[in-house]
């Protein structure tokens, strides 16, 4: 069964895209992921994505679009949990094959750096999981 879903085009407020938000046929998810990994508008590019550290903006200030609407809910903490592991595990084994020091100096090494990469990655992952997701919004699904 195919769900067909159409969604109406909004008129961008000054500072915005030029013209209208584009149709959902029209978006494509490449440049909307970047820009949410910046922390801006899927929609139009403006630095208005997050009020805070995570907190999403209710409305874009600029274009007007409602960002509610895309919730990222768990998502972006397994991605970030998917990354950071890809990248840090094979460092400590590594780092325990080639030199086999002992466990404080992977305690000092491997929790700041899971820390930091984790809080820096976050909210990035959870802008490109925001521009995906109005990407995708309102196109044909396949059940």
């Amino acid at each position: 069964m195919v769900c067909r879903f159409t969604a109406t085009a909004r008129p961008a407020r000054a500072g915005g895209m030029s013209g209208q938000t584009p149709p959902a046929a029209d978006r494509d998810w490449v440049p909307a992921l970047m820009r949410g990994w910046a922390a801006r508008c899927p929609s139009c590019g403006s630095r208005t994505l997050f009020t805070a550290f995570l907190k999403m903006a209710p409305a874009c200030t600029a274009c007007g679009i409602d960002l509610q609407r895309f919730r990222a809910d768990d998502a972006p903490a397994y991605f970030v949990i998917f990354i950071v592991g890809h990248i840090v595990v094979p460092l400590v084994l590594l780092l325990e094959k080639l030199y086999e020091p002992a466990l404080w100096v992977h305690a000092v090494l491997w929790l700041p750096l899971s820390i930091g990469l984790s809080l820096w990655l976050l909210p990035r992952v959870k802008g490109a999981v925001i521009g995906v997701l109005w990407a995708l919004q309102g196109r044909p699904q396949d059940d």
